[in-house]
C-alpha cells in the first residue's frame, strides 16, 4: 500500500461533498489542509487521479503524488498521528 497526496481546485461548479466522498471511499484518509487529502490505496497515482476525474468538472485541477519522502507541518486539519504513521 501507498499514501497519495491529493490536491485538488475546484473551479465552475464546487461540489466538494461528492468529491471527498470519492475520496473516502478510498478508506484509509485525511483531510490535510482544505483542499488536499492524504489516501492510503492499492492503486496507482494514475488509478487515483481517474477514479476521482469523475467526480470533477472539465476546469478543475486535481494533482496526485506519491509520498514517501521527508515532510513536516503545522496546523493540518487532521491529526499529526496520522501523518506520522501513514506519510
Amino acid at each position: 500500500m501507498a499514501c497519495y497526496l491529493v490536491s485538488y481546485d475546484l473551479v465552475g461548479r464546487r461540489d466538494y461533498e461528492r468529491l471527498y466522498g470519492a475520496i473516502k471511499a478510498h478508506g484509509t484518509w485525511a483531510h490535510i489542509h482544505e483542499s488536499l487529502w492524504a489516501v492510503v490505496t492499492n492503486g496507482t497515482a494514475a488509478q487515483v487521479r481517474d477514479n476521482l476525474l469523475q467526480y470533477i468538472d472539465a476546469d478543475d485541477r486535481l494533482f496526485v503524488i506519491r509520498s514517501g519522502s521527508e515532510a513536516a507541518w503545522r496546523g493540518t486539519i487532521c491529526k499529526s498521528e496520522w501523518l506520522k504513521e501513514y506519510l
